[in-house]
């Protein structure tokens, strides 16, 4: 069965300027921010999360490229972007990541689409599928049982970031096109688990 999460599982706090560095407008955010532009930022250029996790996206809506950002600083679009596959200099919405459960985080792979073929079970990261004996260098879909993971394109947890959530849709990813709406291969090498 899958772990759900609510949103009042815990606090987040981020604060991001419209400038590098810390500089220019500041706003605060504790819940979702769908868009940027309805608060006065055409994107935002640095962060800083405060608690919890969030999940950061290119475009308005939660499209686009995502990216994970753990507590910490992030002073410019490099900080956020810069182990992708391209460099996204923007990032216009953001949310929290409800399900962030590091200790308790189980997640079940499988080779081909629909929950088909070989499979496995992680509860742990994993710099690299290929050194863990996974033969392909593609997985076919995810059953989120609890927690938050990012999915990377290449090992070491480089390249295209997806993140795959058990409230989000239900922790089924049955296709590569459900892991947000700039998948476009199920190249998956490296798994690792969100820190809320």
């Amino acid at each position: 069965m899958t772990h759900r999460c609510k949103k009042s599982s815990g606090l987040w706090k981020i604060v991001v300027w419209d400038e590098p560095f810390f500089q220019g407008k500041k706003h605060e955010f504790t819940t979702d921010c769908y868009s940027t532009a309805e608060h006065g930022f055409s994107t935002v250029r640095s962060c800083r999360i405060e608690s919890g996790a969030w999940a950061g996206f290119e475009h308005c809506g939660f499209q686009g490229q995502q990216f994970v950002l753990e507590r910490g600083e992030y002073p410019c679009w490099e900080a956020w972007s810069g182990s992708n596959a391209y460099h996204v200099e923007r990032m216009c919405s953001f949310r929290p990541i409800a399900c962030a459960d590091h200790g308790r985080s189980r997640l079940m792979l499988f080779e081909q689409e629909n929950f088909q073929g070989k499979r496995a079970e992680m509860s742990d990261d994993c710099p690299s599928l290929p050194a863990l004996g996974w033969g392909s260098s593609t997985v076919g879909s995810f059953l989120v049982r609890s927690g938050a993971w990012v999915c990377s394109q290449y090992p070491g947890y480089r390249g295209f970031q997806y993140l795959l959530e058990s409230d989000c849709p239900a922790g089924e990813y049955k296709h590569v096109r459900e892991w947000g709406s700039h998948a476009q291969t199920g190249q998956v090498q490296s798994i690792r688990r969100v820190q809320q």
